[in-house]
């Protein structure tokens, strides 16, 4: 299992830090990450949601992150398709993939905010077909160096040379965020690694990634010349004092999950067409009826906080479930950097050697 991590560029007021001190920081806990052997740094993109995320434009802070390093890979995920155009994402990653020397992993997926689509002026009825759609643009504008076109119902076009080319070839990496059966059954169809998490507790991911493996073995043989891959966000921190650590993450990493209920709390009381899959969240009711807490959280899967050894214990649950890529909100971005850089170097020094000699 690889330890990746997971950036939403928070900048809670609690913290006191301003939107500059937390880009500047977080490109040097990157830096650090690369020297320390984790294997993605991925940012994924959000809209109009302050404090909990501040990275509009991930492709321009992870070529600033791209500059800085030299071995960790860099994911841009997930891209929002339905607010994009597929020519664009695949000229702007493309670009990414150059000036990073062929480190991008790109993610891509619908988003779940209604403020998004409302601004954007998007139709979430619209979600699922603008992403097939998209995505069959964006493998193609990769791939094939053009003249290319496409006749569809929301993208239509012809003789179309898509500038620059990226350097990893066929294309980069290509995942895709997964919360319902048909979405992790559509990354497992087109070979495609899935990203689940983080608002999915481990009981409903563990049967989801059960069932994308059982996909992809059926649609590409027990053997794939691309095999699949799964990659599962998860709120972490890990100190030598494991008293300290749960401390930290009580208050830090809960404000992150309070946060992502109150915004995903809207689609939640009126769902749109797309996203009926998301009344099985209602099960979770009962246990939140006394709020979102560090016990509930942990009982949920969602997060792991503690010593080096707790955390060993507790993450080996997810490496035997099939989970390939670690994602590792570390102090979900409301912790300062010095206690994210201690749980770094410590993650790096006692938990990663462990999940690398197993792999």
């Amino acid at each position: 299992m690889e330890f990746d991590l997971f950036y939403e560029l928070a900048v809670p007021d609690f913290a006191g830090r301003s939107e500059r001190q937390v880009y500047e920081e977080t490109l040097e806990e990157i830096a650090l990450a690369d020297s320390l052997g984790f294997g993605t740094a991925w940012l994924t993109e959000h809209h109009f949601m302050p404090q909990y995320a501040h990275g509009s434009a991930p492709d321009l802070f992870l070529a600033a992150a791209a500059q800085r390093t030299r071995r960790i890979r860099l994911g841009h995920g997930i891209v929002p398709l339905p607010y994009h155009h597929p020519l664009q994402v695949a000229e702007r990653a493309a670009t990414l993939d150059l000036l990073s020397g062929g480190r991008l992993e790109l993610g891509i997926g619908r988003g779940f905010s209604p403020k998004e689509y409302e601004t954007f002026g998007v139709r979430t009825e619209d979600s699922r077909g603008l992403v097939d759609e998209g995505l069959e643009i964006l493998i193609k504008a990769l791939t094939e160096p053009g003249p290319i076109g496409f006749e569809g119902r929301h993208f239509r076009f012809a003789d179309i040379a898509v500038r620059p080319r990226p350097l990893q070839q066929p294309h980069p990496p290509l995942w895709m965020a997964a919360v319902s059966p048909e979405s992790f059954e559509l990354a497992a169809r087109l070979g495609l690694g899935v990203l689940a998490g983080p608002f999915k507790p481990w009981f409903m991911v563990k049967e989801d990634i059960r069932r994308y493996r059982a996909a992809y073995a059926r649609h590409h043989g027990e053997h794939p010349a691309r095999p699949p891959r799964v990659g599962m966000t998860l709120g972490i921190f890990c100190l030598t004092d494991g008293a300290q650590a749960r401390g930290i993450a009580r208050t830090n990493i809960t404000w992150f999950y309070r946060e992502l209920l109150r915004l995903t709390a809207p689609l939640l009381s009126r769902l749109q067409d797309g996203y009926e899959y998301y009344r099985r969240f209602g099960a979770l009711a009962p246990l939140l009826k006394g709020g979102v807490n560090l016990p509930i959280l942990e009982r949920l899967g969602m997060v792991v906080a503690g010593d080096p050894e707790h955390c060993r214990k507790r993450l080996r649950t997810y490496a035997e479930a099939g989970v390939d890529h670690l994602l590792c909100a570390v102090g979900a971005g409301a912790s300062p950097t010095d206690q994210n850089r201690q749980a770094l170097m410590l993650l790096s020094e006692q938990v990663l050697p462990v999940f690398s000699c197993a792999s």
